[in-house]
């Protein structure tokens, strides 16, 4: 079989899929005590109809937070990831954000492939700190451990 065989669909998430969410997370290994769905819009992305992957965005005033990007091995390198990256960067970008955020200690060379630069901390507490991940962070102590990313992004309509 070949990728162009394979069949990707992005589902945004209601409250009953929430448990797909948590189960993917955990099967990747992450944290899952700030998710939810108040506040945020997951998606998750199946592959010939099996959830594999997952991807949330907590919505702030003028910015998001991706947040639990997630892809089961066995589903990677099929373009699942991409598909749920530009998800959440259009969704931002339509509800008119002009900067999306997140944290990544590890994976900084795949964020770079889409536009992130290294952000601050600082700088991510002071544009949404009411973001459930961000509190989780400031209020554990890990914020200032952990990399932030941002990019920048094109306002619907701006004139440039």
């Amino acid at each position: 079989m070949t990728l162009s065989d394979k069949h990707i669909r992005l589902l945004q998430a209601g409250p009953d899929d929430f448990s797909t969410i948590t189960a993917l997370l955990e099967a990747s290994g992450l944290y899952t005590s700030s998710v939810t769905s108040e506040g945020s819009t997951y998606w998750i992305a199946f592959l010939d109809g099996h959830p594999g992957g997952c991807i949330g965005l907590e919505h702030g005033s003028g910015a998001s937070l991706i947040r639990s990007t997630a892809v089961l091995p066995e589903f990677r390198s099929h373009g699942l990831g991409r598909a749920l990256v530009l998800s959440a960067l259009t969704h931002a970008s339509l509800r008119g954000d002009h900067t999306v955020y997140l944290f990544s200690s590890e994976a900084g060379d795949y964020w770079k492939r889409f536009g992130f630069v290294p952000s601050t901390a600082a700088e991510i507490e002071a544009a949404i700190p009411e973001a459930p991940q961000v509190k989780s962070g400031m209020c554990k102590g890990w914020i200032r451990e952990e990399q932030v990313w941002k990019r920048e992004l094109l306002q619907v309509g701006a004139q440039g």
